[in-house]
């Protein structure tokens, strides 16, 4: 059975269906999406390739419940949380959605370990924040401070920290742009270590085409839209990877 046949006798873990995006500035209106429609599935890894500007971010943003279509529709596993009101969202938010972001966002005050803590503390069912930073690689980090760490440990701190309250998808924006090539793949690993161990369904948005060959599925954006998708027949390992 080829891929693509095994992904349509599946539910979509996260599904969004003619997505559009219009931001209005005066009289001047951009189109961010202009109706896409895709699905990511369980425990599969999907890679959004496209240049800056072609909606990447955007669709991310609202698949994630952080920000709403101008029109179309999302569903969480059968649910639609399209028109769901801001308390909603944040329990979506909370409970199903990891995200990792370009730059860090930890707190430099708190520790690894209790920069994780942060998010434990909010879940239904976290995992133990040590147990956590294991998984991406820093079991012998837990009392460092962001200032005593490198940027990719910090990268891996940021994931430790989405995965902690074991969400459900895991959206990971540009989560090797600031980042060296040696140092972008450690990170990389980590993400991937996540989807095969956890079984966490993920996407990663990245301008970087290298990174799609990790992936179960390749989606191509430009100008608002899904212009190709391809599956690979295997995927290569992080570590296999150089740019």
């Amino acid at each position: 059975m080829s891929s693509s046949e095994s992904s349509e006798r599946r539910i979509a873990t996260l599904a969004g269906e003619a997505l559009t995006k219009v931001y209005r500035t005066g009289v001047v209106e951009v189109h961010a999406l202009r109706g896409v429609d895709l699905q990511l599935y369980e425990r599969e890894l999907v890679v959004l390739l496209g240049p800056s500007g072609s909606g990447k971010s955007t669709l991310l943003n609202i698949l994630g419940g952080l920000d709403i279509p101008t029109s179309g529709r999302v569903w969480f596993r059968q649910t639609e949380i399209t028109d769901a009101d801001e308390s909603a969202l944040t329990r979506y938010r909370r409970y199903h959605v990891g995200f990792v972001f370009q730059f860090y966002n930890l707190i430099p005050s708190l520790t690894a370990r209790e920069n994780v803590s942060l998010v434990t503390e909010i879940a239904r069912e976290p995992m133990d924040p040590a147990e956590a930073l294991s998984l991406v690689g820093l079991g012998e980090r837990l009392d460092h401070f962001p200032a005593q760490l490198s940027g990719g440990e910090q990268q891996r701190v940021a994931i430790a920290r989405a995965i902690a309250k074991r969400p459900d998808v895991l959206l990971c924006d540009e989560p090797t742009g600031a980042l060296d090539s040696r140092t972008g793949i450690l990170v990389l690993e980590a993400i991937e270590r996540v989807n095969r161990e956890l079984g966490t369904t993920t996407a990663v948005i990245t301008h970087n085409t290298v990174i799609g060959s990790m992936a179960d599925r390749v989606l191509y954006f430009g100008d608002g839209r899904v212009i190709d998708s391809e599956y690979n027949q295997t995927r290569r390992s992080a570590g296999e990877l150089s740019w």
